[in-house]
């Protein structure tokens, strides 16, 4: 059928909008609901069926490739309503399994829709009706693609893809099959001899091998993009090492072009000499031919990558005819010119002479092993333009094997051929025969009649150790060689021509290093680089006319082994990090094989040059720490996420193994802040003595119906705890629903922290409002100060005289933000209506909002954000300065420090760790206690030893004499005006009367309250007169917080002694130990 429309279950296309009810069906026969992409509740029942106003029609689905089949787990004839399918024979508005219930937003391979929601299935089913499946996410995961419903792009099916054999095995055997197959194999087996010349090729096999698997098991654990080896390292260590691998490895690949152009450059510019045509001379020859070279190269990777692939197919036909050629060259008799250049065909004595090494001119076997490596650094070929594959899954694990495991066996049998027909040493004369009765000086080609002897003494031309065109001599057709020579760099430039701008274009679109954006811009149906392209192509010819290409070879050779070290070290840290979202197909890896891969790959680099090793791993250093610096917005789940909550729980338990010791304490704050933003001042304090320090949880209780606050409480978690992040605030966002503040903060005081990670102290603002509020909140509050208490928790109330709560602030400024967006919006509709289109959507329209909101907002900014008539009285400039207070440096002040009673420390250790902050070190500590007139000074020495036993240094103690005084008329008269509209009074009433306000007003003072706490409510008042004269001018002060006997003082009197002490003072900080030792002086 055709498909008209595109909404379906599980994202199929639907089947044609005639299908009627009685139309045969391939699996479901659905009932869909005609609703909007953003679905809403309908509105009560009254329309014709009582459900709603909803358009309903009758579809067909239809089956595709991916689609579950009728097996019997659904009923042929299961249908969908408005709120429910029919599925195993009932009706449910749960949805079996479906891949596309798995997508991620914007999937090329399919339309991702959403499965029902907790809430869809938990709620009640008359008040929430399901929506239709099928509804798409409105943006791509960060690429900012926007699907248009079910119905697949229209050139999707024109993309060129490739499957395993053209674009993986092809590519990478062009690119292990390179010039060293027929120029300096032959040099190699002269010099290490058969056996150490296979084991050479061997273990260089053993790497690439090892790194193939370790990139087959990466590939196979999920779907694998454009960009290589950078797609493949960064998705699993993340976008550190990802970034700077695919930073060099893009590098690498664009001066490869420019060495593999100029090693075919002076093969052409040899033959161009041996028949004396050249053009300039040989430096001028080689980059005259090198660029023309790279400029057909450009044209036919610009022309699309099918052209690309053509064009390796047949560079591969011409390789394969030269290595036949050179194989049917060993058993063609050789002639008597071949046999004085030292080919004998297949000989016992020279098999056996050429098996052991004959190491020359200061080689090694590691230096020997150095000069092979590179030819066989090609496996990444076919990974490199992963994007362009049908299923790299599949592709890159099959192809990348098979083309090792041949290039391998190729290797090794043209090692074996040549080191058994041609000799290491030869004159190319053909008068060094000698006769049968002649004496041998025991070689090989002494025995088959040549007399090479003078290679001993003099420089002789020919043999495995002197002449690089050996496969030619010994080949059927010596020019096939050449054809292969052609065929193997040409091959491998445009191989690497592609992949450079592949992984830089891959690399681009991440956006990891911000100036390179403009490079990742696609073109045509296959999202060609072209920008990438050019750039690659510039720096290719750089590098051409630079001609100095035997410098930078060896750092390019590792910078390749530097990728293949960290696919190693990728597949071992995934299966390290123990992540259950590790679940390769590819089962024949193992984590330990890895990190053995990941160390040869770190010492071939070392082997084949040191210092340029010692560059490569710099240069990765450099850029992972700038991109660590830069934090990019990508979250991609790698190995380094899983390794990061592997070693944090693995450290929580061990902790829980360890007993806590006084030394080690530090403040473990829970900060009743609500929202983190909405307390600022709240939250930068606590901060100043946690932040890299110890433990800080903000926490919020929402309150009111459960549903709704559950609700709230779900959506805010992400949000808040990001807004903690970007603020680079270090600190926790915890959040709980409870019928009131008290109920939430007893499950906080509960449940918070892990293990030996929990909460010791609350951290909590001063509450202004209680002499308007609703009494049962402040009964609420003073309850929660009692269960602090109660859960052995210290105390902090911070007040500051402005207050703390700015949420009314956020909400005016939230508001002047919305009017400005709907004034810019409006202004770019009437300029677009005036421009006579119409239309919200073009791009013209856009760019003039845009610049409408840009300009609206500059002069917002110009007026420091001040608020419009409207909401003045409601803006609070003060406010707003006092909440950021903490945030600034606090300069040369001091922090006052009233020390009256001992509970345990906390009440000195606090402002201590506020002076070791950059904030507040230019502050001073001045401590404050209480004493007699007649015993002041060893009151004093005694708190100075105290001090100096915990090594806390201050500017001055002073001890106060007279503490215990009554306080003036004046103070006392204003407490009993703070405190009469809360009194019973129920002395100067009757009993019974007093009996009945008692029952009516539970929370008021009476007056056997107010006569038996007398002398502690006088303390609070002579304290704040006390306050008022020493500490009037500090920049912060800290003082006991008095406790309230639970069930004896009432919570207005408590909050009338908290009013007394802190009013009329700089910010104040009462704090209240738990009673236990936070100090000492032992080590």
């Amino acid at each position: 059928m055709d498909r008209d429309f595109s909404l379906s279950f599980g994202g199929e296309a639907g089947a044609g909008a005639g299908a009627g009810a009685g139309a045969p069906c391939n699996r479901f026969h659905v009932r869909l609901v005609d609703e909007p992409p953003e679905y809403e509740p309908p509105p009560p029942a009254g329309g014709e069926d009582g459900v709603g106003q909803f358009q309903r029609f009758e579809a067909t689905l239809q089956n595709r490739g991916d689609s579950l089949r009728a097996d019997g787990l659904c009923h042929s004839s299961d249908s969908f309503s408005s709120s429910y399918l029919k599925t195993f024979g009932h009706n449910t508005v749960d949805r079996v399994p479906r891949i596309d219930f798995y997508r991620n937003t914007g999937s090329l391979s399919g339309v991702k829709v959403n499965r029902p929601s907790l809430a869809d299935l938990h709620e009640d089913l008359k008040r929430d009706i399901l929506p239709v499946p099928g509804a798409v996410d409105g943006v791509a995961n960060g690429d900012g693609a926007v699907d248009t419903g079910g119905k697949p792009s229209e050139n999707k099916d024109e993309l060129i893809r490739f499957g395993w054999i053209k674009g993986v095995l092809v590519r990478c055997m062009l690119n292990i099959w390179g010039v060293m197959l027929f120029i300096r194999l032959s040099w190699i087996v002269g010099q290490a001899g058969i056996g150490l010349g296979v084991i050479v090729i061997c273990l260089s096999s053993v790497v690439t091998v090892v790194t193939g698997i370790s990139m087959s098991a990466i590939c196979t654990n999920g779907v694998v993009r454009g960009g290589g080896a950078y797609y493949l390292i960064s998705r699993s260590l993340g976008p550190e090492f990802g970034g700077s691998i695919g930073l060099i490895f893009s590098f690498a690949n664009a001066v490869a072009v420019a060495m593999y152009v100029v090693g075919f450059a002076e093969t052409v510019v040899d033959i161009l000499k041996e028949n004396n045509v050249l053009m300039v001379d040989s430096i001028s020859d080689i980059r005259i031919v090198g660029c023309i070279t790279v400029v057909v190269l450009l044209g036919i990777t610009v022309a699309g990558m099918e052209w690309e692939t053509k064009a390796q197919v047949v560079l591969l036909i011409i390789l394969l005819i030269g290595i036949a050629n050179f194989f049917i060259g060993t058993v063609i008799p050789s002639t008597i010119e071949k046999r004085s250049k030292g080919f004998f065909n297949y000989q016992a004595q020279v098999f056996a002479e050429n098996f052991g090494p004959s190491f020359r001119d200061g080689e090694s076997f590691f230096s020997v092993f150095a000069i092979f490596f590179p030819a066989a650094t090609g496996i990444l070929a076919g990974a490199n333009i992963s994007g362009d594959l049908k299923d790299p899954q599949v592709a890159i694990p099959k192809g990348t094997m098979l083309a090792i495991f041949v290039t391998t066996l190729t290797y090794i049998a043209v090692a074996i051929c040549i080191g058994a027909t041609v000799v290491r040493d030869a004159t190319g004369s053909v008068n060094d025969t000698i006769s049968a009765l002649t004496s041998c000086n025991g070689s090989a080609a002494c025995k088959l009649g040549y007399d090479f002897s003078d290679c001993d003494t003099q420089m002789c031309n020919f043999g495995l150790m002197n002449n690089f065109q050996v496969m030619s001599m010994v080949s059927g057709f010596g020019p096939l060689i050449t054809a292969g020579i052609f065929s193997a760099t040409l091959s491998s430039a445009l191989a690497s021509l592609v992949s450079a701008p592949k992984i830089f274009q891959a690399l681009c679109k991440d956006n990891i290093y911000k100036a390179l954006y403009f490079f990742g811009k696609g073109y045509g149906k296959n999202n060609e680089p072209i920008r990438s392209y050019i750039l690659t192509f510039v720096i290719a010819v750089a590098f051409i006319l630079i001609a100095e290409l035997n410098t930078i070879a060896p750092v390019i050779s590792n910078f390749f082994l530097a990728s293949y070290a960290l696919i190693n070290f990728s597949c071992f840290h995934a299966s390290y990090s123990k992540s259950p979202g590790w679940r390769p197909a590819f089962k024949f890896y193992n984590m330990w094989v890895s990190l053995l891969g990941t160390v040869l790959c770190c010492a071939v680099m070392f082997v084949i040059n040191w210092w340029a090793a010692v560059i490569t791993v710099a240069i990765v250093l450099f850029l992972n720490i700038y991109v660590i610096y830069n934090k990019p917005e990508v979250n991609w789940g790698s190995s380094a996420q899983a390794m990061s909550y592997i070693t944090a729980l693995q450290d929580a338990l061990s902790l829980t193994g360890v007993n806590d010791h006084i030394k080690n304490f530090r403040p473990q704050c829970i900060v009743l802040t609500g929202s983190p933003m909405s307390r600022p001042a709240l939250l930068d304090l606590t901060l100043s003595f946690t932040k890299n320090f110890s433990l800080c949880i903000c926490s919020q209780v929402f309150m009111g119906p459960r549903k709704q606050t559950v609700s709230d409480m779900n959506l805010s978690m992400d949000n808040y705890q990001q807004w903690l992040s970007k603020n680079r605030k270090k600190a926790f966002y915890a959040a709980v629903a409870g019928d009131n503040l008290r109920d939430g903060v007893k499950c906080l005081l509960q449940a918070s922290g892990l293990g030996r990670m929990k909460p010791n102290t609350l951290v909590i603002g001063y509450k202004r409002d209680w002499r308007t509020d609703n009494p049962q909140d402040v009964e609420n509050y003073v309850g929660i100060l009692h269960d602090a208490f109660d859960f052995e928790y210290g105390l902090i109330i911070l007040r500051i005289s402005q207050g703390l709560d700015i949420s009314r602030i956020l909400q005016i400024q939230e508001l002047q933000r919305k009017e400005q967006e709907k004034l810019a919006l409006e202004a770019a509709q009437k300029d677009e209506q005036k421009d006579g289109k119409r239309g919200i959507c073009s791009l013209k329209f856009l760019n003039k909002t845009v610049k409408y909101s840009t300009n609206t907002l500059a002069v917002n900014d110009q007026k420091d954000f001040k608020i419009s008539a409207g909401h003045a009285a409601d803006f609070n400039q003060r406010l707003l300065e006092a909440s950021t207070q903490f945030q600034m440096n606090q300069g040369k002040g001091t922090i006052d420090v009233w020390w009256l009673f001992d509970d345990g420390g906390l009440t000195i250790l606090i402002p201590y760790l506020l002076t070791i902050r950059k904030k507040w070190c230019d502050c001073k500590l001045r401590i404050f206690i209480g004493g007699k007139l007649d015993s002041i000074n060893e009151e004093k020495r005694a708190m100075a030893a105290l001090l100096g036993k915990f090594r806390i240094q201050c500017a001055d103690i002073k001890v106060i004499g007279d503490i215990h005084m009554k306080p003036s008329k004046e103070s006392w008269k204003m407490f009993e005006e703070l405190i009469e509209p809360y009194q019973l009074h129920e002395g100067s009433k009757d009993p019974a009367t007093a009996e009945i306000l008692l029952k009516e007003h539970p929370w008021k003072i009476t007056d056997a309250e107010l006569e038996r706490f007398k002398d502690k409510t006088y303390r609070q008042v002579r304290l704040n007169e006390l306050l008022q004269e020493n500490s009037r001018s500090a920049n912060i002060i800290v003082v006991s917080l008095p406790i309230a006997r639970k069930e004896a003082v009432s919570s207005y009197l408590y909050m009338a002694w908290l009013e007394t002490l802190s009013r009329n003072l700089p910010p104040v900080i009462m704090i209240r130990g738990n009673q236990k030792n936070v100090l000492t002086f032992y080590s």
